[in-house]
């Protein structure tokens, strides 16, 4: 059986990526997984208004769960944009098949329940999921995600992954334009910007959190250039490894803007948008995981905890259902150069490991 899952893992992962689709578009993705349910003959729920997929096997008093993302991201690679699996949710999908694949036949004594959920790179596919029925009855959750090498090593697992919190604020400055030689009769959004990117270098927090606030994105002026802007657009991506420390911060933020906006006699329009809750991790569920990885993989291959200041919106169930016992798996698969580089790679033969490590987890748990 090993043999024939690891090649099917391996069809269905080509399969994915070479077909990308992105966030709330995932429409044919979303058939081919119903397709593989069907011929392997797992009953599932698709949904009118989103993509995704949610399919149960077994039978019992307890319910289990896994999830996998199944969108693509949009970039440019080499010169054109497009879909692009370059986030390893191809991979995702491809071990939590695997791993329902060595359940199948299982005698279990609970239910197994598998989400494969839309939009994780919009940061809300979660919550389109567990407003559909995802969780109900879930006593654990376990994720799956493949890790850079620097985070972790080849054939290497570890039990959870620490995410941090983010939050991206877009803002407008509206000032007055005036003429270049008369900038009194005026209100420079730019004077504005550069006070605000001043502020956001002055706020300290604790040194022993993890934190990070900066300008990505400022939109100013036209194509004269003798005239002084009035109008700002701007873009602050806001991430902290805690869920405090992300309030926190965009406290301070939003404490700036204002006095800013008194100070030069501007408005000022803020909208926080894609907030991501940082991991809150079942002590429990990293132990029902370490547990998998050694049986499965040997004592060599359990690595500690990786923490990350990149974001996943799987956390999301559990700030939603606290009472859910959770974490994320996550794979060392030799993944270079990094994450969202357009020309990711990995050494696909570790997929079916990890579908073997998923499967010890979900029957542990």
């Amino acid at each position: 059986m090993t043999i024939k899952v690891e090649e099917q893992v391996l069809q269905w992962f080509d399969y994915f990526h070479q077909h990308p689709e992105v966030s709330w578009q995932e429409e044919g993705t979303t058939q081919k997984i119903t397709e593989i349910l069907d011929e392997l003959g797992v009953s599932y729920r698709r949904f009118p208004d989103v993509t995704g997929v949610i399919a149960e096997i077994g039978e019992g008093d307890q319910t289990v769960a896994v999830r996998a993302d199944i969108d693509a991201l949009w970039q440019e690679v080499d010169g054109v944009f497009q879909a692009n699996h370059s986030c390893g949710h191809d991979a995702h999908m491809s071990i939590v098949l695997g791993a329902l694949l060595y359940l199948q036949n299982e005698p279990l004594n609970k239910k197994v329940r598998f989400i494969f959920q839309p939009a994780e790179e919009k940061g809300n596919g979660s919550v389109a999921m567990i407003e559909r029925g995802a969780m109900e009855g879930v006593t654990h959750l376990f994720g799956v995600h493949v890790r850079p090498e620097e985070e972790l090593s080849f054939g290497h697992f570890a039990p959870a992954i620490h995410h941090g919190a983010g939050i991206f604020l877009e803002g407008k400055i509206i000032g007055v334009d005036a003429h270049g030689a008369r900038p009194h009769q005026g209100k420079n959004a730019i004077d504005v910007i550069v006070a605000f990117h001043q502020w956001i270098k002055s706020i300290y927090l604790s040194p022993f959190e993890t934190y990070s606030a900066k300008l990505t994105k400022i939109l100013a002026g036209g194509e004269s250039v003798n005239i002084i802007p009035g109008t700002v657009e701007f873009s602050v991506d806001v991430r902290a490894q805690k869920n405090d420390t992300l309030r926190v911060l965009q406290e301070r933020l939003t404490e700036g803007l204002e006095g800013l906006k008194n100070l030069y006699g501007v408005e000022i329009e803020l909208n926080w948008i894609d907030y991501t809750p940082g991991a809150e991790v079942s002590e429990e569920a990293a132990a029902v995981a370490e547990e998998a990885i050694r049986y499965v993989a040997g004592e060599e291959a359990v690595a500690p905890s990786v923490v990350t200041s990149g974001s996943d919106d799987f956390h999301f169930y559990t700030i939603k259902h606290p009472e859910v016992k959770a974490t994320m798996i996550g794979v060392g698969a030799g993944l270079v150069p990094g994450l969202h580089h357009p020309h990711m790679t990995f050494n696909q033969s570790v997929l079916n490991t990890g579908a073997k490590v998923l499967a010890e987890a979900l029957k542990r748990a």
